[in-house]
């Protein structure tokens, strides 16, 4: 029979260890098994902070508390007479990990960052061979008794991934808002499905026959979440030459397929052999050739491709082959493939312009990206965050705090809280520099996005509107912050019917939507 050798009076500190190696840290469940560990030592995370240092302000904490843990553990392991019960020495094994995972998560974070430094991730990872000797003190060989799942080297592997995960989704994601953290928590799913345990015993190797689609408007980062999740696929270790099999900086591929014409799409794609069209003097390698086993494609705006190009892409997804242009071997695909559009996709299938059967391919792992306007209107006070990064990135971080004053002031003042963002981040962005420029940003489409306070200021200094229309604008700027008839006719003094109309009018002026 086997021996139970957990202290019952650790136990329940290791099982909530083993449990937040398989969370997904951006949702609710990660704080509370923080909680549940750490007991009154617990602090509060920093929301607002955008350092990866303060993602968690219990890290330190749980360092401590969990090498305490890990090494008692060990000590017990080591004390077991007989054979260990198979579900403990899975606890054991998460805890370990947890504590493996904290002790060298600045060595990994270095590298990656070095790597981002030097253009290139292929070098020696020297820092292996102190992780193998702490891998092998926990992991001792005992016959009879249950072996580690993995090797050293398959588990150094999982926590270079875990943490690009963490650098890339702080990186392109930016925000504090709670949609900013369920974005992240979905992306932290398209990499590791929502099943952490089980995508570390099989789903590792396996994520890359996943299509990734992600859908937005235009300009809310869409190709930023494909990077996110691109550049943090699962990479094996050698541990012979202490080198990952590719270097995950030039893994992945973002292909602009508006910007290609139809002849240059395929040959850029699928590749081409010599004498296969006219200016094809020498064979060539297409994108989905030079993807490698861990690379990641991005196919951007996806919907602009024609229906025979979706039925050829639409092959490659079926049996992950394909050809180059002119020739008739069988060339295999074996990287992940992912897909971005900010068009309306059932409008586009009804239209007949986009394939159900390709859609379907493609929708295996959607995620969508929020617009600007959205996330301002869940939390307001998200535009401060989002305008201090961006004038950290634009201006250096002495003057990110003028610049972020003088930009929030601005927008508040001249656009308000209302404005709509058709440009989305970029849009928000271009105008943080405008406003460095030349202290203020003159958007597009002034009259259909400003908030009609703002419309209507404008209009008193210009006079611009007529007499009709500036009433209909003035009335309809009241019902927006009533959004009831009969309460603007009382605050007006006006016949609710009359109210109506003007409403009616200054939405049919502009095509506003009333939801009254």
């Amino acid at each position: 029979m086997a021996d139970t050798f957990l202290p019952s009076s650790m136990r329940g500190a290791l099982e909530a260890l083993s449990r937040i190696v398989h969370c997904n840290p951006f949702l609710p469940e990660r704080l509370e098994l923080e909680r549940e560990i750490l007991g009154g030592d617990f602090r509060e995370p920093d929301v607002s902070s955008r350092d990866l240092s303060s993602f968690s302000s219990n890290l330190g904490k749980l360092h401590e508390v969990t090498q305490h843990h890990a090494e008692k553990a060990r000590e017990a392991f080591y004390q077991a007479t007989g054979t260990v019960d198979e579900d403990d020495f899975l606890i054991y094994q998460d805890a370990v990990h947890f504590a493996l995972f904290s002790s060298f998560r600045e060595p990994f974070l270095d590298f990656i960052r070095k790597g981002y430094v030097r253009g290139s991730a292929a070098r020696v990872c020297s820092f292996y061979k102190e992780f193998a000797a702490q891998h092998r003190r926990f992991f001792p060989l005992r016959p009879g008794n249950p072996e580690p799942r993995h090797e050293a080297a398959h588990v150094f592997a999982m926590f270079f991934q875990i943490r690009r995960a963490f650098y890339h989704i702080f990186e392109f994601i930016i925000g504090t808002s709670p949609a900013a953290n369920r974005l992240r928590a979905r992306v932290w799913q398209s990499i590791f499905t929502h099943d952490m345990a089980r995508y570390q015993r099989s789903l590792y190797d396996r994520m890359g026959d996943i299509v990734t689609f992600i859908t937005g408007p235009s300009g809310s980062g869409k190709e930023l979440v494909a990077r996110a999740i691109g550049l943090s696929r699962f990479i094996p270790f050698d541990e012979d030459q202490l080198l990952f099999e590719e270097d995950f900086l030039g893994s992945f591929i973002p292909v602009n397929l508006s910007a290609l014409t139809e002849t240059l799409l395929e040959s850029e794609l699928f590749g081409h052999r010599k004498g296969s069209f006219t200016g094809a003097l020498q064979d060539r390698k297409g994108y989905l050739e030079t993807c490698g086993d861990f690379g990641t494609i991005l196919l951007d705006e996806i919907t602009e491709t024609r229906p025979d190009i979706q039925v050829k892409l639409l092959r490659v997804l079926q049996t992950r082959q394909f050809q180059r242009l002119g020739d008739t071997r069988l060339l295999p695909f074996r990287g992940k493939f992912m897909a971005a559009s900010n068009r309306d996709l059932a409008e586009e299938m009804r239209a007949g312009r986009f394939r159900e059967d390709f859609y379907y391919r493609l929708c295996s792992d959607r995620v969508d990206a929020l617009a600007l306007r959205e996330i301002l209107r869940e939390d307001p006070d998200e535009l401060h965050h989002l305008v201090e990064y961006i004038a950290g990135k634009i201006a250096g971080a002495e003057e990110a705090g003028t610049l972020t004053d003088e930009a929030s002031k601005w927008i508040r003042k001249n656009l308000g809280l209302q404005y709509s963002w058709p440009g989305n981040f970029r849009e928000l962005e271009q105008c943080v520099r405008n406003v460095m420029v030349h202290g203020e940003y003159l958007p597009e489409n002034t009259q259909a996005d400003l908030p009609r306070a703002n419309l209507l200021t404008t209009a008193l200094g210009v006079g611009n509107l007529t007499a009709e229309r500036f009433l209909s604008e003035y009335i309809a700027s009241v019902y927006e912050s009533t959004r009831n008839y009969g309460e603007t006719a009382r605050r007006l003094e006006l016949d609710r019917r009359t109210v109506k109309k003007y409403v009616e009018l200054a939405e049919g002026s502009d095509g506003r939507a009333s939801s009254g």
